[in-house]
């Protein structure tokens, strides 16, 4: 099985950097990385040239005009263009434990959807994490956290049970519904397109979910791993989310629930190809 590791970015080139540092690291490395992005400055572009060659993945940068929050417009042209049978997405500000794409990879089932958890870094140790913290694991070392700046880790079950046995029984125990996450969640690529992707018409706020519903109502169930695969969050500020971006996404959501639909009106199927600049990276650094 080929897997696809899509995520989404918009100028945040330092905390870009520390995720893909960390797919770099993976126990079981994607066969290729798509990042979305949606209308950074060249900046970013700048970075992805100076780090790819350290790299040990196939990685793919396309961009998109910025026209405001475009984040379902810019994972719909990923997953046009990915090659892989298996579609696991994350953020650019969540760098992955080292077993994130094997528990993905693992847990795939026909007619599932997997759904993942993050934990929150404050802005002092997101700035400390380094990529050589990265390598020896100590981004998701609760202990290390704790140390660095965020001591509510400590406590987090999501880190500390991270890729044991314990974790499934976490999962299964857990009141947390399944949910589709952007931040950590997959599924295989063909159902995407049966659902014709993301929603064109949802801005920030539950766009993510309204995926996962339509999932839902055509029989892709959810599973949950919240414990097995996790992530940190790099803190942030979200100067794009508005009330009415909320309200609109609200009523959507209400709709797909209320219509049982199960495919985007304007998604995928509707993407403008030639909205879309791509940059392929050669990554052939022997990195393990």
């Amino acid at each position: 099985m080929r897997c696809c590791v899509i995520m989404t970015t918009y100028n945040q080139p330092a905390w870009l950097e520390k995720v893909l540092w960390g797919f770099a690291y993976q126990c079981r490395r994607p066969d290729q990385v798509i990042v979305a992005d949606d209308g950074s400055k060249p900046e970013t572009l700048e970075r992805l040239r100076a780090l790819a060659p350290q790299l040990n993945y196939s990685l793919l940068h396309l961009w998109q005009r910025d026209e405001g929050f475009r984040k379902c417009q810019a994972l719909n042209h990923a997953v046009r263009l990915c090659d892989a049978d298996y579609c696991i997405f994350t953020d650019a500000d969540c760098i992955p434990h080292r077993d994130f794409v094997a528990w993905h990879c693992h847990l795939a089932r026909p007619r599932r959807f997997l759904s993942g958890g993050y934990n929150k870094l404050s802005m002092d140790t997101s700035t400390l994490i380094s990529p050589e913290d990265i390598a020896a694991g100590r981004h998701c070392d609760p202990r290390w956290l704790a140390e660095h700046g965020s001591p509510h880790l400590a406590r987090e079950a999501k880190l500390r049970h991270c890729g044991s046995r314990w974790g499934r029984a976490l999962d299964a125990l857990t009141t947390t519904k399944p949910s589709w996450n952007g931040h950590n969640a997959s599924t295989w690529r063909s159902y995407i397109l049966a659902a014709n992707g993301f929603d064109h018409e949802m801005q920030y706020g539950g766009q993510d979910r309204e995926f996962g519903e339509r999932l839902t109502n055509a029989g892709i169930r959810g599973l949950q791993m919240r414990h097995r695969a996790t992530c940190v969050h790099l803190d942030h500020g979200r100067g794009y989310a508005t009330p009415e971006s909320i309200a609109k996404n609200r009523a959507i959501r209400a709709e797909t629930r209320r219509s049982v639909r199960t495919r985007a009106d304007q998604g995928l199927a509707q993407v403008d190809e030639d909205d879309c600049q791509l940059n392929h990276f050669r990554c052939e650094s022997s990195l393990r």
